[in-house]
């Protein structure tokens, strides 16, 4: 650990090992689609976050945080020049099967394909400055200890391009976990439904109590954009829920959802686009 500018120690990073493929392939978000397509098609998350990224044909993108890769693929199969990098080795093992994948699918000699993925650290990305046209961080944030992340958004600033766009989706909610769930899970309790809601949220995907060190919420992540140099949008939202209930149930669910201020603590997922700040 490290002294910081206020006289504090800085936590440690959490250790690479953590991040194991047994981690990737059952805990890690879109794994099911993951496994059923070798990583050809996006997850209901990865491809909600990827749409905000208005990614084309001609540009450079970065994915920080590669994970198993399919965000490269995605890249890859539209034609554009996509390159990942993760803490883990195992992700970056993944990520070149994807990326060898796509090429056999597409063949060796196709000029659209170029991609590429390496390991090495968020807060040191080895790219020139000013290359990428879009830097994605998904799901990522939440894996980054405040100072951690900080370095590795000043990283992004440097590596994107003046006009590029810095796209994040981080999740949970914060506020959702400290506020909204306590009511979730005491009405859910009520309803003989307890058994499904641990007092700790993050113990659902047990693996969370473990890896998630920095979770956000609407204002946080406002703030640690702008401390690094961005000014962008910061929004909530959530998985479709897909449930048949009562009228009641259905309209307490819609005003939860929907109406400020309640959504802003009952919304799951956390999105910002943002580009540097002039």
């Amino acid at each position: 650990m490290a002294n910081n500018k206020n006289g504090s120690v800085d936590p440690k990073p959490l250790p690479s090992t953590l991040y194991t493929e047994e981690y990737f392939l059952t805990a890690c978000e879109g794994f099911e689609e993951f496994t059923a397509s070798e990583g050809a098609h996006l997850s209901r998350r990865l491809n909600d976050a990827f749409k905000v990224a208005e990614v084309e044909p001609g540009m450079t993108v970065l994915d920080v945080g590669c994970g198993r890769g399919e965000i490269l693929r995605h890249c890859m199969a539209l034609g554009i020049e996509a390159y990942g990098m993760d803490y883990a080795e195992v992700a970056t093992r993944m990520t070149r099967d994807v990326i060898q994948a796509e090429i056999d699918a597409r063949g060796a000699d196709d000029p659209k394909v170029v991609a590429g993925a390496c390991r090495s650290d968020a807060k040191k990305l080895p790219f020139p400055s000013k290359y990428f046209d879009r830097v994605l961080m998904f799901d990522v944030v939440e894996h980054l200890h405040p100072w951690e992340l900080h370095e590795a958004m000043l990283e992004v600033g440097r590596v994107l391009k003046d006009d590029g766009m810095f796209i994040i989706h981080t999740a949970p909610n914060k506020a959702y976990d400290q506020y909204a769930y306590p009511i979730v899970r005491m009405v859910r309790t009520l309803m003989g439904q307890g058994a499904n809601y641990p007092k700790d949220p993050r113990a659902i995907t047990p693996v969370n109590q473990h890896v998630h060190v920095n979770e956000q919420d609407l204002w946080s992540m406002d703030r640690a954009l702008e401390a690094a140099g961005f000014k962008g949008n910061v929004w909530l939202d959530s998985p479709p829920q897909n449930r048949q209930e009562n009228f009641m149930m259905a309209g307490l669910r819609k005003l939860a959802f929907d109406v400020p201020p309640f959504r802003w603590f009952f919304e799951r997922e956390v999105f910002a686009v943002a580009k540097k700040a002039t």
